[in-house]
């Protein structure tokens, strides 16, 4: 008997996968076939979705809830829709776009045309959302920064007789491990520091 597998796939660990789940429960996906994992969909190097692609055989079905949860990557969603359904010889059903359902054995040439120029434009569209995103994240932390917004963990200041703890050292009064405990700062941050003296 032909298998039905789910697959669930958030970006980061905040999102809640949740309703993704329910969809596919009521489309009729066993619990323990849906396989979810919170990773990016920039690519398909994602430990879960391999092990899943791993698991299906011909005939059986991968049910998605859009095909942005497959993945972001316009070229990479083709080439694994193709490897899927040519290779593998597995149905894929897009519950978000009933279009997008390999599993009609009898689709006229009208009907697949149809699908692959959908399924084409779906993909492109997920691959262009996510490089939105990153030009708006982009402009969002440029904009911080002219705003003066600092970045990154704040600068360690050093204690106030650094100077005075970096000549007892230069003067070998003292080792170098003294001088950096007593200035407060890392080994690295330490000499970083006198970097910027000099």
């Amino acid at each position: 008997m032909n298998a039905q597998y789910g697959y669930v796939r958030v970006s980061t660990s905040e999102q809640n996968e949740e309703r993704q789940v329910t969809a596919m429960r009521t489309f009729g996906v066993a619990t323990e076939a849906i396989f979810a994992e919170k990773m990016s969909g920039k690519n398909f190097n994602r430990p879960i979705y391999k092990s899943l692609i791993k698991k299906l055989k011909r005939g059986d079905t991968l049910v998605i809830k859009s095909i942005d949860r497959l993945g972001r990557d316009y070229g990479e969603i083709l080439e694994q829709w193709q490897f899927i359904t040519k290779k593998k010889k597995a149905f894929i059903v897009v519950l978000d776009m009933p279009l997008l359902d390999t599993r009609e054995k009898e689709r006229d040439l009208t009907g697949a045309f149809i699908s692959n120029l959908v399924l084409q434009i779906l993909s492109y569209v997920a691959e262009q959302e996510r490089a939105l995103l990153r030009q708006r994240q982009e402009e969002g932390i440029a904009a911080a920064k002219e705003r003066g917004v600092k970045f990154g963990r704040p600068k360690k200041e050093a204690v106030d007789n650094f100077d005075e703890v970096v000549e007892l050292w230069k003067q070998k009064k003292i080792s170098a491990h003294k001088a950096i405990k007593l200035s407060g700062l890392s080994k690295a941050t330490f000499y970083r520091r006198l970097d910027e003296i000099k």
